[in-house]
């Protein structure tokens, strides 16, 4: 049976916040708000609890984990970041995209795509997911909550409740999530591609023919 936190969506309590990482950190499964949907995160080494994610979403080893980040410094660890990709990273972020990028040494293998060494990363702009990156001091490995079949995200934290309160260790209920996912970028062939439109503006990633 998962823990259920009602956190203050824009003034997080301090209290719930460093429980909430003490289960991430016990190797928990929580899900948490961002600033497009609700998603499911782990410890990002945890190959155990990344495993749970992946049953739960039935996503195979093609699919791109996101590894959510509290600032720029932080994502700079994980990915190659040449002056371009920054300038452009800086425009955007905080904010409703995830960055498909080339993965530097410190992504853990079992997160990284099989062929190509990406990793997807995301610098959100929601409070409670900053508050949780501040207290946990790393990134969260992360994805959307659209359960298998469903094209859209939940968004209501009651109905997580009775569909994964079995499934996951945490639900936080932060208010009601957003309809969509942010919008998927890949910069890890130099030429941005928008991968996914979601609630973050695509158009300046669309290249001119």
């Amino acid at each position: 049976m998962s823990q259920f936190f009602q956190i203050h969506p824009e003034n997080p309590q301090a209290r719930l916040i460093k429980q909430a990482v003490e289960i991430i950190r016990g190797g928990g499964v929580v899900i948490y708000p961002t600033d497009s949907a609700y998603a499911i995160g782990c410890q990002i080494g945890d190959k155990n609890a990344v495993e749970r994610v992946r049953r739960l979403r039935q996503l195979d080893d093609k699919h791109n984990f996101a590894l959510i980040c509290s600032d720029l410094s932080q994502l700079g660890l994980f990915a190659k970041i040449d002056t371009g990709t920054f300038r452009l990273l800086k425009a955007h972020l905080p904010g409703p995209y995830t960055f498909i990028l080339n993965a530097t040494r410190e992504v853990p293998r079992l997160l990284l795509h099989p062929k190509k060494r990406t990793i997807g990363l995301r610098v959100p702009s929601h409070p409670i997911a900053l508050a949780l990156l501040a207290e946990l001091g790393e990134p969260l490995m992360s994805v959307t909550l659209i359960m298998p079949g469903e094209t859209e995200p939940l968004t209501d934290p009651y109905e997580m409740r009775q569909i994964l309160e079995h499934q996951v260790d945490l639900i936080i209920d932060g208010g009601f999530g957003g309809m969509s996912a942010s919008t998927v970028i890949n910069l890890a062939d130099g030429e941005p591609q928008v991968v996914r439109v979601g609630c973050g503006d695509p158009t300046p990633f669309m290249v001119e023919a």
